[in-house]
Protein backbone atom coordinates (compact mmCIF):
# COMPACT_ATOMS: atom_id res chain seq x y z
CA UNK A 1 0.00 0.00 0.00
CA UNK A 2 1.19 3.47 -0.88
CA UNK A 3 -0.47 6.75 0.10
CA UNK A 4 -0.04 9.89 -1.97
CA UNK A 5 -0.99 13.19 -0.34
CA UNK A 6 -2.60 15.65 -2.75
CA UNK A 7 -2.75 19.26 -1.47
CA UNK A 8 -6.05 20.94 -2.29
CA UNK A 9 -7.73 24.29 -1.73
CA UNK A 10 -5.82 26.43 0.78
CA UNK A 11 -4.86 23.88 3.43
CA UNK A 12 -6.78 20.70 2.59
CA UNK A 13 -5.42 17.27 1.87
CA UNK A 14 -6.94 14.74 -0.47
CA UNK A 15 -5.26 11.37 -0.75
CA UNK A 16 -4.72 8.53 -3.17
CA UNK A 17 -4.53 5.09 -1.54
CA UNK A 18 -2.74 2.83 -3.99
CA UNK A 19 -3.08 -0.94 -3.94
CA UNK A 20 0.34 -1.79 -5.33
CA UNK A 21 -0.70 -5.36 -6.14
CA UNK A 22 -3.53 -4.37 -8.47
CA UNK A 23 -2.34 -0.85 -9.36
CA UNK A 24 -5.78 0.43 -8.44
CA UNK A 25 -6.43 3.48 -6.26
CA UNK A 26 -8.97 5.00 -3.90
CA UNK A 27 -9.39 8.78 -3.64
CA UNK A 28 -10.05 10.22 -0.18
CA UNK A 29 -12.05 13.48 -0.06
CA UNK A 30 -11.16 14.54 -3.64
CA UNK A 31 -12.47 18.10 -3.34
CA UNK A 32 -10.53 19.25 -6.44
CA UNK A 33 -11.07 16.42 -8.94
CA UNK A 34 -8.55 17.63 -11.51
CA UNK A 35 -5.78 17.40 -8.92
CA UNK A 36 -6.66 13.86 -7.83
CA UNK A 37 -6.99 12.74 -11.47
CA UNK A 38 -3.61 14.26 -12.30
CA UNK A 39 -2.06 12.50 -9.29
CA UNK A 40 -3.55 9.19 -10.44
CA UNK A 41 -2.26 9.77 -13.97
CA UNK A 42 1.21 10.65 -12.72
CA UNK A 43 1.28 7.55 -10.51
CA UNK A 44 0.02 5.42 -13.42
CA UNK A 45 -2.81 3.92 -11.35
CA UNK A 46 -6.48 3.28 -12.07
CA UNK A 47 -8.89 5.21 -9.85
CA UNK A 48 -11.79 2.95 -8.87
CA UNK A 49 -13.33 4.29 -5.62
CA UNK A 50 -13.86 7.32 -3.40
CA UNK A 51 -13.86 7.52 0.40
CA UNK A 52 -15.72 10.58 1.74
CA UNK A 53 -15.09 11.20 5.42
CA UNK A 54 -17.97 13.66 5.93
CA UNK A 55 -20.41 15.86 4.04
CA UNK A 56 -18.74 19.29 4.36
CA UNK A 57 -18.13 20.94 0.99
CA UNK A 58 -14.34 21.08 1.40
CA UNK A 59 -14.30 17.28 1.57
CA UNK A 60 -17.34 16.11 -0.41
CA UNK A 61 -17.67 19.08 -2.74
CA UNK A 62 -15.74 17.47 -5.59
CA UNK A 63 -17.84 14.31 -5.81
CA UNK A 64 -20.32 15.61 -8.39
CA UNK A 65 -17.64 16.79 -10.80
CA UNK A 66 -15.49 13.71 -10.31
CA UNK A 67 -18.42 11.37 -10.95
CA UNK A 68 -19.41 13.34 -14.03
CA UNK A 69 -15.94 12.56 -15.37
CA UNK A 70 -15.76 8.99 -14.05
CA UNK A 71 -19.33 7.76 -13.41
CA UNK A 72 -18.17 4.20 -12.76
CA UNK A 73 -16.58 5.12 -9.40
CA UNK A 74 -18.04 3.77 -6.16
CA UNK A 75 -18.39 6.37 -3.39
CA UNK A 76 -18.22 5.22 0.22
CA UNK A 77 -19.47 7.32 3.14
CA UNK A 78 -21.77 7.35 6.16
CA UNK A 79 -23.98 10.39 5.60
CA UNK A 80 -26.88 10.84 3.17
CA UNK A 81 -25.78 14.46 2.72
CA UNK A 82 -22.74 13.27 0.73
CA UNK A 83 -23.19 13.88 -2.98
CA UNK A 84 -23.10 10.84 -5.30
CA UNK A 85 -22.92 8.36 -2.41
CA UNK A 86 -23.23 4.80 -3.72
CA UNK A 87 -22.12 2.70 -0.73
CA UNK A 88 -23.48 3.73 2.69
CA UNK A 89 -21.17 2.26 5.34
CA UNK A 90 -21.85 1.40 8.96
CA UNK A 91 -19.70 1.42 12.08
CA UNK A 92 -17.14 -1.40 12.11
CA UNK A 93 -18.14 -2.52 8.62
CA UNK A 94 -15.26 -4.32 6.91
CA UNK A 95 -14.62 -5.03 3.26
CA UNK A 96 -11.79 -5.44 0.77
CA UNK A 97 -10.84 -3.29 -2.19
CA UNK A 98 -8.33 -5.25 -4.19
CA UNK A 99 -5.80 -6.57 -1.67
CA UNK A 100 -6.54 -3.79 0.84
CA UNK A 101 -8.53 -4.42 4.02
CA UNK A 102 -10.87 -1.57 4.94
CA UNK A 103 -12.63 -0.99 8.26
CA UNK A 104 -15.09 1.86 8.69
CA UNK A 105 -15.03 3.58 12.07
CA UNK A 106 -17.78 6.02 13.02
CA UNK A 107 -15.98 8.98 14.59
CA UNK A 108 -18.84 11.40 15.09
CA UNK A 109 -18.80 14.88 16.62
CA UNK A 110 -17.47 17.22 13.93
CA UNK A 111 -20.48 15.93 12.01
CA UNK A 112 -23.01 13.26 12.90
CA UNK A 113 -21.92 11.22 9.89
CA UNK A 114 -18.13 11.47 10.19
CA UNK A 115 -16.36 8.22 9.40
CA UNK A 116 -12.68 7.34 9.55
CA UNK A 117 -11.36 4.70 7.16
CA UNK A 118 -8.78 2.28 8.59
CA UNK A 119 -6.89 0.64 5.73
CA UNK A 120 -4.23 -2.05 5.87
CA UNK A 121 -2.47 -4.44 3.56
CA UNK A 122 -1.20 -6.81 6.24
CA UNK A 123 1.93 -4.75 6.82
CA UNK A 124 1.19 -1.04 6.41
CA UNK A 125 -1.67 0.48 8.40
CA UNK A 126 -3.26 3.88 7.86
CA UNK A 127 -6.32 5.77 9.06
CA UNK A 128 -7.97 8.62 7.17
CA UNK A 129 -9.65 10.81 9.75
CA UNK A 130 -11.08 13.77 7.84
CA UNK A 131 -11.75 16.55 10.34
CA UNK A 132 -12.05 14.35 13.44
CA UNK A 133 -8.40 13.82 14.38
CA UNK A 134 -5.80 16.31 13.20
CA UNK A 135 -2.09 16.16 13.93
CA UNK A 136 -1.92 17.73 17.38
CA UNK A 137 -5.63 18.60 17.46
CA UNK A 138 -9.18 17.72 16.51
CA UNK A 139 -12.12 19.20 14.64
CA UNK A 140 -14.76 21.53 16.01
CA UNK A 141 -17.78 19.97 17.68
CA UNK A 142 -20.31 21.14 15.08
CA UNK A 143 -22.82 18.30 15.38
CA UNK A 144 -21.73 16.51 18.53
CA UNK A 145 -20.74 16.83 22.15
CA UNK A 146 -17.54 16.53 24.20
CA UNK A 147 -18.68 13.01 25.04
CA UNK A 148 -18.87 12.21 21.32
CA UNK A 149 -15.37 13.48 20.65
CA UNK A 150 -14.01 11.65 23.69
CA UNK A 151 -15.50 8.43 22.36
CA UNK A 152 -14.23 9.02 18.81
CA UNK A 153 -10.69 9.88 19.88
CA UNK A 154 -10.13 7.76 23.00
CA UNK A 155 -12.35 4.73 22.46
CA UNK A 156 -12.14 4.36 18.67
CA UNK A 157 -8.95 5.88 17.24
CA UNK A 158 -6.59 5.64 20.23
CA UNK A 159 -6.98 1.85 20.35
CA UNK A 160 -5.71 1.36 16.79
CA UNK A 161 -2.19 -0.06 16.53
CA UNK A 162 0.29 2.64 17.53
CA UNK A 163 2.16 2.37 14.25
CA UNK A 164 -0.99 3.28 12.29
CA UNK A 165 -0.25 6.32 10.13
CA UNK A 166 -2.69 9.21 10.54
CA UNK A 167 -3.76 11.08 7.41
CA UNK A 168 -5.95 14.04 8.34
CA UNK A 169 -7.97 16.49 6.28
CA UNK A 170 -6.04 19.74 6.84
CA UNK A 171 -2.56 21.11 7.45
CA UNK A 172 -3.26 22.74 10.82
CA UNK A 173 -0.35 21.16 12.66
CA UNK A 174 1.76 24.19 13.59
CA UNK A 175 -1.16 26.13 15.07
CA UNK A 176 -2.46 22.99 16.79
CA UNK A 177 0.89 22.37 18.45
CA UNK A 178 1.21 26.00 19.51
CA UNK A 179 -2.09 25.61 21.35
CA UNK A 180 -1.05 22.23 22.73
CA UNK A 181 2.03 23.81 24.30
CA UNK A 182 -0.19 26.31 26.10
CA UNK A 183 -1.92 23.49 28.01
CA UNK A 184 0.91 20.94 28.12
CA UNK A 185 4.05 23.13 28.37
CA UNK A 186 6.39 20.58 29.94
CA UNK A 187 5.83 17.90 27.30
CA UNK A 188 9.30 17.38 25.79
CA UNK A 189 7.99 15.29 22.89
CA UNK A 190 5.54 18.06 22.04
CA UNK A 191 8.31 20.68 22.12
CA UNK A 192 10.37 18.56 19.72
CA UNK A 193 7.46 18.17 17.31
CA UNK A 194 6.72 21.89 17.35
CA UNK A 195 10.36 22.69 16.54
CA UNK A 196 10.32 20.02 13.79
CA UNK A 197 7.46 21.88 12.07
CA UNK A 198 9.73 24.85 11.40
CA UNK A 199 11.58 22.89 8.72
CA UNK A 200 8.73 20.54 7.76
CA UNK A 201 5.74 22.51 6.43
CA UNK A 202 4.12 19.28 5.25
CA UNK A 203 3.45 17.31 8.42
CA UNK A 204 1.35 14.33 7.31
CA UNK A 205 1.38 11.59 8.26
CA UNK A 206 1.61 11.30 12.01
CA UNK A 207 0.96 8.04 13.85
CA UNK A 208 -1.52 7.04 16.52
CA UNK A 209 1.39 6.47 18.90
CA UNK A 210 2.70 9.97 18.29
CA UNK A 211 -0.73 11.54 18.77
CA UNK A 212 -1.03 9.83 22.14
CA UNK A 213 2.18 11.63 23.11
CA UNK A 214 1.55 15.13 21.74
CA UNK A 215 -2.16 15.71 21.13
CA UNK A 216 -3.94 17.22 24.15
CA UNK A 217 -7.33 16.09 22.88
CA UNK A 218 -6.08 12.50 23.10
CA UNK A 219 -4.47 13.19 26.48
CA UNK A 220 -7.52 14.38 28.43
CA UNK A 221 -6.83 11.69 31.04
CA UNK A 222 -3.33 13.07 31.67
CA UNK A 223 -3.00 14.50 35.19
CA UNK A 224 -0.72 17.33 34.03
CA UNK A 225 -3.29 18.65 31.57
CA UNK A 226 -6.10 18.16 34.07
CA UNK A 227 -4.17 20.12 36.68
CA UNK A 228 -3.35 22.88 34.18
CA UNK A 229 -7.06 23.29 33.38
CA UNK A 230 -8.30 22.78 36.93
CA UNK A 231 -10.48 19.84 35.89
CA UNK A 232 -10.40 16.21 36.99
CA UNK A 233 -13.11 14.81 34.73
CA UNK A 234 -11.94 13.80 31.25
CA UNK A 235 -15.12 14.95 29.51
CA UNK A 236 -14.88 18.34 31.20
CA UNK A 237 -11.26 18.54 30.04
CA UNK A 238 -12.34 17.76 26.46
CA UNK A 239 -14.97 20.50 26.58
CA UNK A 240 -12.59 23.04 28.08
CA UNK A 241 -9.84 22.24 25.57
CA UNK A 242 -12.20 22.79 22.65
CA UNK A 243 -13.46 26.08 24.08
CA UNK A 244 -9.92 27.29 24.68
CA UNK A 245 -8.80 26.23 21.19
CA UNK A 246 -11.79 27.97 19.60
CA UNK A 247 -10.59 31.27 21.08
CA UNK A 248 -6.84 30.71 20.87
CA UNK A 249 -4.78 33.32 19.01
Amino acid sequence: MKVIAVPALEDNYSYLIVDEKSNEAIAVDPVEPHKILKAAEDAKVKLISVFTTHHHWDHAGGNEELLSLKPELTVYGADDRIAKLTNFVKDNEEFKIGSLNVKCLMTVCHTSGSVSFFVSDGEEKAVFTGDTLFIGGCGRFFEGSPEDMYNSLLNVLAVLPKETKVYCGHEYTKSNLKFALSVDPENSRLKEKYAWCDSNPVTVPSTIGEELEINPFMRVNDVHIQKKLGKNDSIDVMAELRELKNNFK
